[in-house]
């Protein structure tokens, strides 16, 4: 099963797709992940130690179209696990089915600038509560 991933920071770029997926071992190449250009509409990029997303505007990034196998290298790759980022899924304009997106806690990540998350227990459940009520979605660009 094919599954889009939205990338908006280090993931952009193929040769770092290529270690973090280990395509040489998959005989793939950066060309066969790369679904294209998309924006992601109701967040926005901001930049700590590494980029992340917080509410209102939009950022254009790159949709991967990756396997179960390579979801779990990417959660390993944004630190899932120690809650660094969390993964949802979002709606998706013009594509069938939903598109996945990693959002970093700012808090870790050392963001500076003003931003505000829904309130919830946790970052991840701010985020899904974001995601559920405010218009975010992933789209291609015109």
């Amino acid at each position: 099963m094919t599954i889009r991933v939205f990338v908006y920071g280090t993931l952009t770029d193929p040769a770092r797709v290529h270690d973090v997926l280990a395509l040489d071992a998959t005989n793939r190449s950066s060309d066969d992940v790369f679904d294209g250009p998309a924006v992601l509409e109701g967040l926005h990029r901001i930049d700590g130690k590494y980029p992340t997303l917080v509410p209102g505007g939009h950022v254009e990034g790159r949709l991967l179209a990756v396997h179960d196998q390579d979801l779990e290298r990417l959660d390993q790759y944004e630190g899932v696990e120690s809650s660094l980022y969390t993964r949802v899924s979002i709606p998706a304009t013009g594509l069938e089915g939903p598109v996945d997106v990693y959002v970093g806690d700012p808090d870790r990540l050392g963001v500076t600038a003003d931003y505000e998350w829904p309130a919830g227990d946790s970052f991840a459940d701010r985020v899904q509560t974001a995601c559920e009520h405010e218009e975010i979605y992933v789209r291609h660009p015109e």
